[in-house]
């Protein structure tokens, strides 16, 4: 039995062929510039980042606010209950003002990059 040394065999997966490439793109340096679509998508998320930070941390302070008033007024009932309800009442009011606080945030952001992204968006419809 004489092994023929001059064969050649090549399997192809397109799929797997993807799976390759974007495994590389992970690793790979970023060599190219941003191009008009990714900075207009980068810039629409940007928008909602300050706003949702803000008020997630004013509802979870909120929250525990809430909480700790509840404890006050259940648990430590003897002479903590007048301050529990008080603090109660404020962490209901914080968790209440997270959704107002985002919205305030977010358009505000939104004006301050629109025209950037008026430019963009005019660049990329022509």
């Amino acid at each position: 039995m004489s092994e023929n040394k001059n064969s050649f065999n090549y399997t192809y997966s397109a799929s797997q062929q993807q799976e390759i490439k974007k495994i590389r793109e992970k690793y790979a340096p970023p060599t190219r510039e941003e191009d008009n679509m990714e900075k207009l998508r980068r810039l629409d998320a940007s928008a909602a980042k300050p706003g949702t930070i803000v008020s997630l941390i004013v509802g979870i302070i909120g929250t525990l606010l809430l909480g700790v008033g509840m404890c006050c007024t259940m648990v430590w009932s003897e002479n903590l209950f007048i301050p529990g309800i008080i603090i109660g009442v404020i962490g209901i009011a914080c968790v209440i003002a997270s959704y107002p606080i985002y919205n305030a945030l977010t358009k505000k952001q939104r004006e301050k990059i629109a025209p950037e992204i008026m430019r963009i968006t005019d660049e990329l419809m022509k």
